[in-house]
């Protein structure tokens, strides 16, 4: 049963070949390079990009090359499209319940825009771009996310995703949509090649969701700082609503454990105090990006630091230390407000 969706972003969801063909060519020009068409750009661009550039532009430091790359791409998503049933797959896979990554070589600043502007940004949990080599990265990806390979797949229209993929034996379906030929892509043997994304539902089990999905244990935590204030993340997984920073349980795991390891992941904050208050029965929450059933387990800590400096990863977009009041008047997620609720009931925050 696949239950995790990896995608590659330009040529798999978004058309954005006119702009990457601009963008080298001004680099080409700024080097006194004659140009390519698009057929000569799609027969000779290759990833890693690094390989690429380094036959184009023999000698340039790579921090030049992304430089350069930047400078001369048009508008971050002006011109750029979802390809032909891109969307309408997105929607399977929330449908399905199926979590949904990118994993891009694409600029982050590019991908993130493109996303937003397109409407989709919300569908994926993480957007992992700017990646040089996928065949290193996706391991890591995998890692970080709790994602178990044989329930993976990895969807790309190049050779190297496909090879990036079986490197992490994830299943791998090569898409004829983006810079590389059917033909190309066989010679790296996918588990699937598809002309585009409209094939993949029925071979993939169609809309009804098959297997055992049990619920997900998570952890999570209102931090108190030493004014009384409690810390709020905003998070797209969250339809942009504000909450509390936490994860999921790994196993082999305490509760305690897994609540340290993703308080400090997420926020690089250190806890004291930590005190257990309730546990929350979570199926099918409506604001949660994708389908869901979740087992929260709530807790309230202290940070121990005298001058807390808040670290977000890419999973939250902002933070506020709010006093009780103000935090009662914000746009919260239902659990973290059930959540606050309780602790004031219980005399915890005040």
């Amino acid at each position: 049963m696949i239950r995790n969706f990896l995608f590659d972003w330009s040529g798999t969801l978004a058309d954005d070949l006119p702009s990457v063909v601009q963008a080298v060519n001004g680099m080409l020009r700024s080097a006194g390079q004659t140009e390519l068409t698009r057929e000569e750009f799609k027969r000779r661009f290759r990833l890693p990009y690094t390989e690429f550039f380094e036959e184009m532009l023999p000698g340039v430091p790579l921090e030049e090359l992304q430089s350069l790359y930047l400078e001369h791409f048009p508008h971050a998503h002006e011109g750029v499209k979802m390809l032909l049933h891109a969307v309408e797959f997105i929607r399977y896979g929330a449908a399905t319940g199926r979590r949904m990554v990118v994993l891009s070589s694409a600029p982050t600043q590019h991908v993130e825009a493109q996303a937003e502007a397109l409407g989709v940004r919300d569908a994926f949990e993480v957007m992992r771009c700017g990646v040089i080599d996928k065949r290193t990265e996706i391991h890591s990806l995998l890692a970080e996310l709790d994602m178990q390979a044989a329930e993976t797949a990895f969807i790309g229209d190049m050779r190297h995703d496909i090879d990036a993929g079986k490197s992490a034996g994830v299943v791998t379906i090569g898409t004829c949509t983006g810079y590389e030929s059917a033909e190309l892509l066989l010679t790296a043997a996918p588990d699937m090649l598809v002309q585009d994304l409209s094939r993949l539902p029925a071979l993939l089990g169609g809309l009804e969701v098959k297997g055992d999905f049990a619920p997900v244990s998570t952890v999570g935590a209102l931090i108190l700082n030493r004014a009384g204030e409690m810390l709020l993340i905003r998070t797209h997984k969250w339809s942009h609503r504000w909450g509390i920073p936490g994860g999921k349980i790994k196993r082999g795991e305490s509760c305690e454990q897994a609540l340290i390891r993703e308080i400090t992941e997420e926020t690089a904050l250190t806890l004291s105090g930590i005190e257990f208050v309730m546990v929350q029965d979570c199926i099918e929450p409506p604001e949660f990006q994708r389908s869901a059933h979740f087992l929260l387990l709530n807790y309230v800590a202290r940070c121990q630091d005298d001058d807390p400096q808040v670290v977000l990863n890419e999973e939250a977009q902002a933070f506020q230390w709010l006093p009780l009041a103000a935090a009662l008047r914000m746009d919260l997620n239902i659990p973290t407000r059930i959540l606050i609720e309780e602790c004031v009931q219980r005399g915890l925050v005040s």
